[in-house]
């Protein structure tokens, strides 16, 4: 039924599509640091990848993104020696390709946190290669960099998003879902794995005003929330 809806609606959403992009509100990566040393106590290498959300986008500056929020916290127990590499718009083979592209100053990984998969729902790639994308870059990780503990955020609510028109939300956010249960699946059946969901209030105050990223509270949900991962622990939380 979802199929045939979807080829039914397929002219308007590709029409919604469109105009999403031509009117929608672009707010610029958040400046500061890329990387850098805090704290002290046993040293802690960490490396977020990712897209827009993880580059600060909605966030005044890199200290209110999920990457200033997280290393804060990190850095009342160790010495953090970390760096963020994340760029506006790449699904997650682009992420890949940024980051074998990049030099990456962290040495060693010690734990690696990515948002990846927005940029994967609205480009349309397929379940399959998205899964495949996914065990490249977490192979890419293991071996390349040595990554101990790798996080993924799950896929927003994107049914949600205050920017997306109906009928394009339900659209999307149906492809995200189906998108996370394979991201999901993926950290489950592979050791040392998360998937870290975020409880986001889609209120004003954790919104960026695009609709479409978290502002800086809600950036600290999210760091909050991948905070609560210890990967000491038997079951990673």
């Amino acid at each position: 039924m979802d199929k045939l809806l979807t080829l039914l609606l397929a002219p308007w959403l590709l029409w919604q599509a469109r105009q999403v992009r031509r009117h929608a509100l672009r707010l610029p990566e958040a400046p500061g640091a890329r990387d850098g040393v805090n704290g002290s106590g046993m040293p802690l290498g960490v490396l977020i990848l990712g897209d827009s959300a993880a580059a600060g986008v909605g966030c005044a500056s890199q200290s209110e993104a999920v990457t200033g929020h997280w290393i804060n916290h990190l850095a009342s127990r160790y010495k953090v020696h970390w760096q963020l590499l994340a760029q506006s718009g790449l699904n997650c083979a682009q992420v890949l390709q940024l980051l074998k592209k990049s030099e990456v100053v962290v040495s060693p990984v010690d734990r690696v946190l990515l948002s990846v998969g927005v940029n994967d729902v609205t480009g349309r790639t397929p379940a399959q290669r998205w899964l495949s994308d996914l065990e490249k870059m977490t192979g890419y990780l293991r071996q390349q960099l040595g990554a101990k503990t790798i996080i993924y955020t799950a896929l927003p609510p994107m049914h949600r998003f205050p920017a997306l028109p109906q009928p394009l939300r339900w659209f999307l956010g149906r492809r995200a879902k189906v998108l996370d249960a394979l991201l999901k699946k993926h950290c489950r059946d592979n050791a040392g794995l998360h998937h870290v969901q975020i409880e986001l209030p889609f209120d004003a105050e954790f919104i960026a005003s695009d609709g479409f990223h978290p502002s800086g509270q809600g950036a600290r949900v999210w760091a909050q929330a991948v905070a609560r991962i210890n990967p000491e622990a038997k079951n990673g939380v």
